[in-house]
C-alpha cells in the first residue's frame, strides 16, 4: 500500500516524514519478519526477506521516478528500546545501498564484456569480409563466390550482435535499479506502533542493540532489558 500522508494517529517512532512523499507502508506482525530468518550476518548486515524485498521494491518502481520515497512499518505491538527506529533505518539503508553497489559491479562487468565482444566482432566482421572478397575473387565472379562473400558477410554482422545487446539494450534497465536502490538507501524509516500486545512483546522480537546497531554484550543486553522493564 502507498499513501502520501503521514502516519496518521498511531504512536510512532523514526525519522520524520518529508512533506508530500510517496510512503510505502508495509505491515508486520514482529520487525524480524522483515528480515531473512537464516542470515547469519550480525543484524545491521542481514538482508531483507525476499518477500518484504520484493514488495518495497515493486512499489517504489510503481511510484514517480522523481518522487520522495518513505517507509512506514505498521508493526502489530508497543514500542520497545529507544532506538529500536534508527537500527531498523540503518539495517534497512544498508541493504539496499549493497544492492546499488551490486547492480553498479554487475553494470562495470556487463560494459567489460560489451568491450570485449566488441573487439571479438569487430576482427571477425572484417575478417569475414576480406576472407568473403578473397574468394569471390578467386572464383572469378561464379554465382558461387558471390554466395560464399554474401554468407561471410552476414555471419560477421552475427557476430556483432552480442556487443549491440548490451550497449543499446542491456545496460539500462541495470542502470535503472542501481538508481532506485540509492533512493531506497536514502529513504526516511519511520515505525508506526499498534496496541495489540502486551508491552513486552518486544522481548521476542527484537534485539538489544548499541545505538550503532552492534549487538550488545550478554550483560549489557540484560541491563537493557532491565531499564526497558
Amino acid at each position: 500500500m502507498t499513501s502520501p500522508s503521514g502516519t496518521h494517529d498511531k504512536p510512532s517512532a523514526g525519522d520524520p516524514l518529508p512533506p508530500k512523499c510517496s510512503v510505502i507502508e508495509v505491515h508486520v506482525g514482529e520487525l524480524k519478519q522483515l528480515f531473512n530468518a537464516i542470515d547469519p550476518s550480525p543484524f545491521r548486515d542481514k538482508d531483507l526477506d525476499p518477500k518484504a524485498e520484493e514488495f518495497i521494491v515493486g512499489w517504489a518502481k510503481e511510484l514517480p521516478r522523481d518522487a520522495t520515497l518513505a517507509l512506514v512499518v505498521d508493526l502489530d505491538r508497543e514500542a520497545g528500546l529507544p532506538d529500536e527506529a534508527a537500527v531498523l533505518r540503518d539495517a534497512i539503508h544498508e541493504f539496499f545501498s549493497q544492492r546499488a553497489q551490486a547492480y553498479g559491479r554487475r553494470l562495470r562487468e556487463l560494459f567489460r564484456v560489451g568491450r570485449t565482444s566488441l573487439v571479438i566482432g569487430l576482427v571477425a566482421l572484417a575478417s569475414a569480409i576480406a576472407l568473403g572478397d578473397f574468394l569471390a575473387a578467386l572464383m572469378k565472379g561464379s554465382r558461387i563466390g558471390e554466395i560464399v562473400r554474401e554468407s561471410l558477410t552476414i555471419g560477421g554482422w552475427v557476430s556483432m550482435w552480442r556487443p549491440l545487446e548490451i550497449f543499446l539494450y542491456d545496460w539500462w534497465p541495470i542502470r535503472s535499479e542501481a538508481r532506485l536502490s540509492e533512493r531506497l538507501a536514502a529513504m526516511p524509516v519511520r515505525i508506526r506502533y499498534a496496541n495489540a500486545t502486551g508491552p513486552d512483546a518486544w522481548r521476542e522480537d527484537w534485539p538489544a542493540v548499541s545505538p550503532r546497531g552492534e549487538r550488545a554484550s550478554s550483560g549489557a543486553q540484560q541491563r537493557a532489558l532491565d531499564q526497558a522493564s
